[in-house]
């Protein structure tokens, strides 16, 4: 199974802000854009979900939690899933597709049990060329905010002109 764009698409139905140009929350005097777009999820601590450097967003750490109402996926898939879908609609919202992923960083809480979910959502979202994956680290860590499974990071290449460079 391919989750193509128009599923990504999808997934912004009912995210407040998501037909609108998407604002900076705060532009640093060095250029530097940080981004909470209104409505995603609340976070649970001093972060942000993503800034953009030039022509590179970067995306936090992205746990299975529902941008609806802030709430935990169920453990296991569904949760994994929801993280990476979190990570994709961020990506999306900022001008990036799946396809201009540059890395991701994934941490789960038992490799064994996740690494292997982790792997077939990459092939959902990526298809199962592997010619078309970005490069990924996975570390197995002891413990992760909330006592969650999986958190999932990437970094996305905009264009050459960056769509909100500007």
């Amino acid at each position: 199974m391919h989750i193509k764009l128009p599923f990504i698409a999808g997934l912004l139905f009912g995210v407040p802000g998501t037909d609108a140009k998407l604002e900076p929350n705060y532009t640093s005097p060095a250029g530097v854009k940080i981004y909470n777009p209104g409505g995603f999820f609340n976070v649970t601590g001093p972060w942000s979900l993503m800034s953009q450097a030039g022509n590179t967003l970067y995306i936090a750490g992205m746990r299975g939690i529902y941008p609806s109402n802030s709430t935990l996926a169920p453990v296991g898939m569904p949760r994994v899933r929801q993280a990476y879908q979190n990570m994709a609609v961020l990506a999306n919202m900022a001008g990036a597709d799946i396809t201009s992923c540059l890395r991701l960083v994934v941490y789960v809480t038992d490799m064994y049990r996740y690494r292997p979910m982790c792997n077939q959502v990459q092939v959902e979202l990526w298809g199962d060329d592997p010619n078309k994956y970005p490069p990924r680290t996975i570390i197995e860590v002891d413990r992760l905010n909330e006592d969650d499974i999986v958190e999932v990071e990437g970094t996305f290449w905009l264009g050459e002109t960056g769509k909100y460079s500007g």
